[in-house]
């Protein structure tokens, strides 16, 4: 991976971040220049760091069920027309009803544990992966469809041979989203009612005042959703090894 691009774009926001600070004479209660961020950075990274470990946590735990639920979804309404037509507006509909909203109803039904915070991520992840993945299979080429009903091909080979990678392109993509929203639905439970993660530590913060500790919390946490989105990037890479990757290189 090249990372010369997005360390030269993070040297740049900073010191935009700095010159934004110096020229409007902002006070440090509402923002703190990057020195004073990398003071609290270092002064609570153990703290930070234990916090980022159950964040990361929901976010990974999350992703991977959002990904199971999205992927079988999309492979119950390609396999059968009946769960098509019924799981179809389910699909849709649920995305009418903001995500944020539910958050409060979901510390209700399971708790302030992590549970809650999973779900939340599962909620953001589903939709992109079983859409795009769903998307993806429709659009398997017709002509090879019909070589394979030609060859009197099985069913299920035609799934696992022509169907499901003919639409890892757009798994792929949507994978790539879903890992990007991923942290939304975790630090969006842990603000409603949380005792760890870097969304209740920045709660915490903000409280006493400790601005520059906030934005510490939520610049760990950028570079934290960056790496995994990297991360994921590159190994999608690899499985749809014979499609140019999207990601930020």
């Amino acid at each position: 991976m090249n990372l010369r691009r997005p360390l030269i774009l993070a040297a740049g926001l900073i010191a935009l971040w700095q010159l934004l600070v110096a020229l409007t004479g902002v006070p440090p209660y509402i923002l703190p220049g990057p020195l004073p961020v990398a003071r609290a950075i270092a002064s609570h990274l153990p703290a930070l760091a234990g916090h980022l470990g159950a964040t990361l946590a929901e976010i990974l735990l999350g992703l991977a069920l959002g990904t199971l639920l999205g992927v079988s979804a999309a492979l119950a309404m390609i396999l059968s027309p009946l769960l098509k037509r019924w799981m179809l507006p389910v699909l849709v509909a649920s995305q009418a009803v903001p995500v944020f909203a539910m958050a409060p109803i979901l510390v209700l039904w399971l708790g302030y544990g992590m549970a809650s915070k999973v779900a939340m991520a599962v909620l953001i992840i589903f939709f992109p992966v079983a859409s795009s993945f769903y998307s993806g299979m429709r659009r398997t080429d017709a002509d090879l469809l019909e070589l394979a009903r030609i060859m009197d091909a099985r069913p299920l080979k035609v799934l696992t041979s022509i169907v499901i990678p003919s639409a890892l392109p757009a798994f792929a993509s949507g994978l790539r989203v879903a890992t990007a929203v991923a942290p939304i639905g975790a630090v969006v439970g842990e603000w409603v009612g949380s005792s760890r993660g870097l969304g209740f530590y920045m709660l915490h913060a903000n409280a006493r005042m400790q601005i520059d500790v906030m934005f510490a919390a939520l610049a760990i946490l950028a570079a934290a959703s960056l790496t995994l989105y990297f991360l994921v990037d590159r190994l999608l890479d690899r499985l749809v090894f014979w499609q140019p990757g999207e990601g930020l290189r």
